[in-house]
C-alpha cells in the first residue's frame, strides 16, 4: 500500500480513555488502511504518574503495527482557562515539529482544542486542517452549569470557533441537525461530511455467538426483564428519570431488571434505585472495560438512553445508541438527541420519550413491550446499524472520503 499523504490527529484526550480507545483509534486504523500515514497527538493527564517509559514504548509499538506514530503531551487541568492556553501553544509547538519532521500535509483536529491547535501549527508549518466538531462546546458547559451563558468563557470559546470555521479547509459533524445549525448556507464549498458515532460490527458478531442464557445464568438474571444501560451517570444523561422509568416499569411488569455498565461512581443511581424500592436483587452496576461491553449487551432485552435534551444536543450522537443497534437492542431514547428521532422512527427500532412523567414512562414502557412481539426486530436493529453506524462503511469510508476531498482542494 503506497502512503498517499500524512495527517496528524490531534486530540485533547489521553490515550487510555475509553472514547479515544472506542472511537478516535478504530477510525484511524480505518484511515490507515485507506493508504494515509497517521500520527496521532493525545494530551496525558497525570502523564508521569500515569506513565512509565516501558507502557509507553509498548503501545508506541501498538500503534506503529497499526500504521500509527503516537505522540504524547502532558494534559494541564488547573487553573481551567490558563492551563488550556498553555497546553494549546504548547501543543501548536510540539505539532509543528511533528509536521516539519513527518512531513506533515493535514491537521485533523478533534473538537475546539485540537482544532485551535492545528490551526495555529498550520500557521506555523503550512499545510490544511480538518475541524472535527464533536459538539457544541459552549452550550455544553452552560447545560453543565460550569460556564454563564455570555460569559467571559462563553463568548471567548464563540470568538474561537467563528475564527476555526473561517480558517479550516473541511469539517466533521456528528449529525445532520448539527450541519444544518451550523451551515444553513453551506461551508464555502469546503468538504463536509456528516459522521456520527460508529462502531465495529465485528466486535458484536463475536458477541452472538455467546450463549445468552449462560450469561444471563453468570449474573444471575435467568427469567429476569433487563434493561440495560451504557455509559456516564450524571450531567444531562439523567440518572433520576431512568431510575423512575425502571419503578413505572416494575409496576407493569415485576421482572424488571436494572443492568447498568458504567465507569462513573454509581452511588447517585444507587440511591434512587433505593429511594424507589429496589433491592439488590433487582439491579447490577458495574465497572467492565470496553471489549466487555457487547457480552453484557447480549444478556439484556432493552436499552436505555435517557438524556436531557437541549440547543447542545442537536449535535449529539451517542455511542451507546450504535451499539445497542449492533447488539440487536430496542432502545428507550429521550427526544431531541441529534438525529435519532428520526432514525427511529424510520427503522421502527425503538420508542421516544418526549417527557419525563410517569404518563410517558408508562406509555413508552407499552410501546416497547408492543414492539418487542415483532420476531424481526433484533434483525432490524443489527440493519440500521450496519446502514447508519458502521465503522467501516460509514465511518472509515466518510473520513477517507474527507481527507481526498481535503488534500485535493
Amino acid at each position: 500500500m503506497t502512503t498517499s499523504a500524512r495527517a496528524l490527529y490531534i486530540c485533547y484526550f489521553g490515550l487510555r480513555e475509553p472514547l479515544v480507545q472506542t472511537q478516535v483509534l478504530p477510525y484511524l486504523r480505518e484511515l490507515a488502511q485507506g493508504g494515509f500515514g497517521i500520527s496521532l497527538l493525545t494530551f496525558e493527564p497525570s502523564m508521569k504518574s500515569r506513565w512509565s517509559e516501558q507502557s509507553i514504548a509498548e503501545w508506541r509499538e501498538r500503534l506503529r503495527a497499526d500504521g500509527i506514530e503516537w505522540h504524547l503531551m502532558p494534559y494541564h487541568k488547573r487553573p481551567s482557562l490558563p492551563a488550556t492556553l498553555y497546553d494549546i501553544v504548547a501543543g501548536a509547538r510540539r505539532a509543528a515539529a511533528i509536521a516539519r519532521r513527518e512531513k506533515i500535509a493535514l491537521f485533523h483536529g478533534r473538537s475546539t482544542v485540537g482544532a485551535a491547535i492545528g490551526a495555529l501549527a498550520k500557521w506555523m508549518t503550512g499545510g490544511r486542517l480538518i475541524f472535527d466538531i464533536r459538539g457544541f462546546l459552549a452550550e455544553e458547559y452552560v447545560d453543565a452549569g460550569r460556564w454563564r451563558a455570555g460569559g467571559l468563557l462563553y463568548r471567548l470559546t464563540k470568538a474561537a470557533e467563528r475564527k476555526l470555521y473561517r480558517s479550516s479547509d473541511g469539517f466533521v459533524v456528528l449529525t445532520e441537525r448539527a450541519r444544518e445549525t451550523l451551515f444553513p448556507e453551506g461551508t464555502g464549498g469546503r468538504p463536509l461530511e456528516v459522521i456520527p458515532c460508529c462502531v465495529d460490527d465485528e466486535r458484536f458478531a463475536a458477541a452472538e455467538r455467546l450463549d445468552r442464557t449462560a450469561v444471563r445464568k453468570e449474573l444471575g438474571i435467568d427469567d429476569r426483564l433487563v434493561f440495560i444501560y451504557v455509559g456516564a451517570l450524571g450531567g444531562y444523561y439523567l440518572v433520576r428519570e431512568m431510575a423512575e422509568f425502571l419503578a413505572v416499569a416494575r409496576e407493569q411488569d415485576a421482572r424488571v431488571f436494572a443492568l447498568v455498565l458504567s465507569q462513573s461512581a454509581p452511588d447517585a443511581l444507587k440511591s434512587e434505585l433505593s429511594r424507589l424500592s429496589f433491592s439488590d436483587d433487582d439491579y447490577r452496576v458495574l465497572n467492565v472495560p470496553p471489549e466487555d461491553v457487547p457480552k453484557y449487551l447480549r444478556a439484556a432485552d432493552v436499552a436505555l438512553s435517557l438524556i436531557r435534551p437541549s440547543f447542545a444536543r442537536r449535535s449529539m450522537s451517542p455511542t451507546k445508541f450504535a451499539e445497542y443497534l449492533a447488539a440487536g437492542l430496542p432502545v428507550i431514547a429521550s427526544g431531541g438527541i441529534g438525529d435519532l428521532d428520526a432514525h427511529i422512527e424510520q427503522a421502527r427500532v425503538g420508542v421516544l420519550v418526549h417527557s419525563f412523567d410517569r404518563d410517558a414512562y408508562a406509555a413508552a414502557f407499552e410501546a416497547i413491550a408492543e414492539l418487542r412481539r415483532d420476531p424481526e426486530l433484533a434483525a432490524r436493529c443489527r440493519a440500521e446499524a450496519r446502514a447508519r453506524y458502521d465503522l467501516h462503511t460509514v465511518g472509515g469510508a466518510r473520513y477517507r472520503r474527507l481527507y481526498d476531498a481535503v488534500l485535493r482542494a
